[in-house]
């Protein structure tokens, strides 16, 4: 009984030794793996994401699944050096009090309710496609909870529109989050290309959000100026602002021009790394070291499942652009976004530029499906949480199912 449960945990691979059906404790890691990828941890130990991606990698190389060589040469190097600059870059943005600016900018045009959301989406969902939207929603959610309080309005339907609006925005760029970051690198397209392409469907979608908010928070509808309107004063570092500002332009110019992402990236940080007056602790500390060792994980933990055939069965699930779509929006949600992607790009061929459009699309736009759907999402409902509010899953459910079946459908007739 207990052989057959876990082998159908394990598709089923199993292997026979003396008459007896016997499990191979590499699948057995692997499922494993999965499943504390798609907890966030393993019942009855503290571990996290990064973590169980790093001792399952050391495990099966410990059971000879892959070579140590192997398991390096699967790391994805362009990846991994693109995502800590972008992160320095990221740092160097927040000390110098861009996003306290950006934010007060934001809000300075309007002062009612409505006017509010609106203004958060699109802010959030424009610097979303500039910078890594997990960076959005750690820095803005602390400041969306003192502005609503202070003006007595309920937080929860502008948490969700800067949540929702991060993963929206960061679909138009190949620097928006961590999966299309993965995707330029495997597919090499052009961050031109890629951002032409998904550019509309990012606009478009944050339009419908503050549709589909304005429907579901009656509250919010009002456009009435509120009379009680204070903003935090932003905490500027002006010598800071203004390097970081021209590097991170020249960087984007450098993105736009078609020079190679991870060396410009990594310029760029290293320039912003050259400082008479900032400690290399101010940029280097808030850099996600969990992120890059969970990547660095997930690499070598793909690279086994792709030595023992278990990505087989996908690979018939996702011969139609709408599989590829549904196939990917589940996994995303199942195992978070970054693992599937990591699954299914080896089923693509480096041509398909179609079908990598999607992969993004889709793995993006799904993370607003549920509150386990991105990182955005948890930063987010961690952060208003400790500060005593709460989001069920439920209340996100009505809001992301919708939006995430509506931008689904609008991906699959857009990219053609």
């Amino acid at each position: 009984m207990m052989s057959d449960c876990i082998g159908a945990v394990l598709g089923g691979k199993l292997s026979e030794e003396g008459g007896e059906t016997v499990i191979r404790v590499e699948y057995f890691v692997i499922a494993i793996a999965y499943l504390g990828l798609a907890l966030g941890y393993i019942p009855g130990l503290r571990m996290n994401r990064a973590s169980i991606a790093l001792v399952s990698a050391g495990v099966l190389i410990a059971l000879k699944v892959l070579s140590l060589k192997q398991a390096w040469d699967a790391i994805d190097s362009q990846t991994i050096v693109f995502l800590l600059s972008t992160m320095i870059v990221n740092a160097s943005l927040a000390q110098a009090g861009f996003f306290q600016i950006a934010i007060a900018q934001l809000l300075g045009f309007t002062r009612s309710p409505f006017g509010l959301m609106v203004m958060l989406t699109m802010g959030s969902g424009i610097l979303s496609a500039v910078v890594l939207n997990d960076t959005i929603a750690l820095i803005f959610t602390p400041l969306i909870l003192e502005l609503t309080s202070a003006l007595g309005l309920n937080p929860i339907p502008y948490l969700l529109a800067m949540a929702g609006a991060t993963n929206l925005g960061s679909v138009a760029t190949l620097s928006g989050n961590p999966q299309n970051i993965l995707i330029g690198s495997f597919s090499k397209i052009g961050y031109l290309e890629f951002a032409r392409s998904l550019f509309p469907i990012a606009i478009i979608g944050l339009l419908i959000q503050i549709g589909l908010i304005w429907l579901l928070y009656p509250d919010v509808r009002s456009r009435v100026p509120l009379e009680s309107f204070s903003l935090p004063k932003p905490r500027i570092y002006k010598p800071l602002l203004i390097k970081t500002v021209l590097i991170t332009a020249a960087l984007f110019i450098a993105f736009i021009l078609g020079f190679p992402l991870a060396e410009s990236a990594l310029l760029a940080a290293s320039l912003l790394l050259v400082s008479r007056r900032i400690k290399p602790d101010r940029l280097l500390q808030p850099i996600d070291w969990n992120l890059l060792v969970m990547f660095s994980g997930l690499f070598i933990l793909t690279k086994a499942t792709q030595l023992l055939n278990l990505t087989e069965p996908l690979t018939n699930a996702i011969d139609t652009p709408a599989r590829l779509l549904g196939i990917t929006a589940i996994l995303s949600n199942l195992v978070s976004n970054v693992p599937a992607v990591l699954l299914i790009h080896p089923l693509i061929e480096q041509s398909d530029t179609q079908s990598w459009l999607r992969l993004a699309a889709s793995s993006t736009l799904a993370g607003n499906l549920t509150i386990f759907g991105s990182v955005a999402n948890l930063i987010m409902i961690e952060a208003a949480t400790r500060l005593g509010y709460r989001l069920s899953f439920l209340e996100h459910l009505r809001f992301g199912v919708p939006l995430t079946v509506i931008m689904l459908l609008l991906t699959y007739f857009w990219i053609r």
